[in-house]
């Protein structure tokens, strides 16, 4: 999915699903709101019941539901059979011996060398991106294209001949819909990306080369005969990691810039981060700037059995077999009990005040590629003079629910 760089960076939109007009409004102000209704949660009702559902938000407690394998489940199995089409993937399974053989195989192939070439292309791919924009960019827009392009590049996926990675990944990126509609466009997309993996397997390997990226690795753990990389299994590892990984940077980075924008003295560290090359500097602002508005606010889970939290305290609470669980690590990492003074800008903050990865078992497969790539992104727009919001509604962070839809800034 190799794009030349160009201005059109700028206005390089997707069609994403999910409720417009009063609906659609409705949502946005409720998930403004979200920081002002877990402060009330975490003083007053620290594990509350809305409906059916079972919200965790102090720190301590949605460490403990991470820690918990055996009580809490992760409830993507579902989803993740829509894009397969069935087959089987570790993301979507509990702790158990298929899901630990799953998550080697997959690390087996996805190696820490990596990393500092990742940081590379990440930042050259960004600058030329920016510098072709004749300073007015879609911040959106320029962070999805980078982080396909160079994840794209790490897998071994080649640009399909009909239809975009950026656009299939984002469309399957989250919840499938329940309108007839909406799932049947969804079946399509991900038939499509089924068939598009197949003939890049079936190419590569009549081209007798695997090549030194995860699908020339999985190849090539196939011919010593190793187990969880035959076609299925490999197709199946390279489409998950392409519909979970991506399309989160263009989210977490353009929520970080507007962070920043919003507080003149982080963004002139920043940048001075970026113009120095203090990369260290920068990935720490980058990721504290992040803590103000993650990913999202809560990730899910499912009560395996009858499940204490928080025993032996005042808020204890028994949670049944079968609930479902929001563990809101968005709210944790505002908990003041275990993250000082967390209203202040701190980009000197300990590494256990973070949360956005998750935690423990289920803790994000992509975490060192994000921590090694998100601040190179930003890295060559923080470098220019004058950075500021484009004037109007196009310089304010707009989102179709938790999902980033534009950001433009203006530099000189």
């Amino acid at each position: 999915m190799r794009h030349p760089p160009s201005a059109e960076v700028t206005s390089d939109r997707i069609s994403l699903p999910g409720p417009t007009g009063l609906k659609g409004w409705l949502l946005d102000r409720a998930l403004a709101s979200t920081p002002l209704v877990f402060a009330a949660f975490r003083r007053f009702w620290p594990i509350p019941r809305i409906g059916g559902t079972y919200a965790v938000t102090r720190h301590d407690d949605v460490l403990e539901v991470f820690r918990n394998h055996a009580g809490f489940g992760v409830p993507y199995k579902v989803t993740l059979d829509v894009l397969t089409d069935g087959e089987p993937f570790f993301l979507g399974m509990n702790d158990g011996p298929e899901y630990r053989e799953g998550l080697a195989a997959a690390r087996s192939v996805m190696r820490m060398s990596d990393l500092p070439a990742l940081a590379r292309q990440s930042e050259q791919q960004a600058e030329a991106l920016v510098a072709a924009a004749g300073g007015r960019l879609d911040v959106v827009a320029m962070t999805r294209r980078v982080g396909f392009d160079v994840l794209a590049g790490l897998l071994g996926i080649p640009a399909p001949a009909a239809g975009r990675l950026d656009v299939w990944s984002t469309r399957l990126f989250g919840e499938t819909p329940t309108d007839p509609a909406g799932r049947a466009a969804v079946l399509a997309t991900a038939a499509a990306f089924r068939a598009h993996l197949d003939a890049a397997i079936a190419n590569r390997k009549s081209a007798g080369a695997a090549g030194d990226d995860v699908l020339g690795r999985c190849l090539a753990a196939q011919a010593e005969g190793r187990a969880g990389f035959s076609d299925i299994e490999i197709r199946t590892l390279l489409l998950c990691l392409m519909v979970g990984g991506p399309p989160q940077v263009p989210m977490v980075l353009s929520q970080a810039l507007e962070q920043l924008l919003r507080r003149p003295g982080p963004l002139a560290e920043a940048q001075a981060a970026a113009r120095a090359d203090d990369d260290t500097r920068l990935h720490a602002i980058i990721r504290e700037a992040m803590r103000f508005d993650p990913l999202a606010p809560a990730l899910p889970r499912v009560a395996l059995a009858p499940t204490v939290i928080a025993a032996g305290t005042p808020r204890a609470r028994t949670i049944p077999a079968g609930a479902k669980v929001l563990v809101c690590f968005a709210s944790a990492m505002m908990d003041e009990r275990r993250v000082p003074d967390p209203a202040r800008f701190n980009a000197g903050r300990r590494d256990v005040e973070y949360i956005h990865f998750g935690h423990g078992l289920h803790a994000c497969i992509g975490r060192a590629i994000s921590e090694a790539t998100l601040h190179m992104t930003l890295k060559p727009l923080l470098r220019r003079p004058g950075l500021r919001r484009a004037p109007g509604a196009a310089g304010r962070l707009a989102k179709r629910g938790i999902v980033a839809e534009r950001l433009v800034v203006a530099f000189d």
